[in-house]
């Protein structure tokens, strides 16, 4: 393996370790809950209307339909704490239901409803 292959492996792990640390730290804090969660009552010691934690990704890349993964889970999750998407839509695979949700968001935050998420459009999931 070559020192440029090495280095994104390296970079890539580091990131990925960074991910779990942070979901480990949700999870003992009680903060990260699954899907589930966002459409059932807060259990005790939660405020109601609490969102889940997604914790798939942590970045602004352009992200477009056909895409697969986190980042793709990430768009999907923020947009189902929203109510665009169903909690059952969240696949990591960015399909006509994952774009008609982004447009959707992006028309009612005064965005350019194209559907693509671009860094904008990530600030106002983030912030919405």
């Amino acid at each position: 393996m070559n020192a440029n292959a090495l280095s994104h492996v390296i970079k890539h792990v580091s990131k990925r370790a960074a991910v779990l640390t942070a979901t480990a730290g949700l999870l003992t804090a009680g903060l990260l809950t699954g899907p589930a969660a966002a459409s059932s009552p807060a259990p005790a010691g939660r405020p109601a209307g609490t969102l889940a934690a997604c914790a798939y990704y942590n970045g602004t890349a352009l992200t477009v339909y056909g895409q697969r993964g986190d980042r793709v889970s990430q768009v999907q999750c923020l947009l189902a704490n929203r109510r665009y998407l169903p909690w059952g839509d969240v696949t990591g695979y960015f399909g006509p239901k994952t774009r008609a949700a982004v447009k959707k968001f992006q028309s009612r935050h005064h965005l350019t409803a194209d559907g693509k998420v671009d860094r904008k459009t990530w600030r106002a999931l983030y912030t919405a």
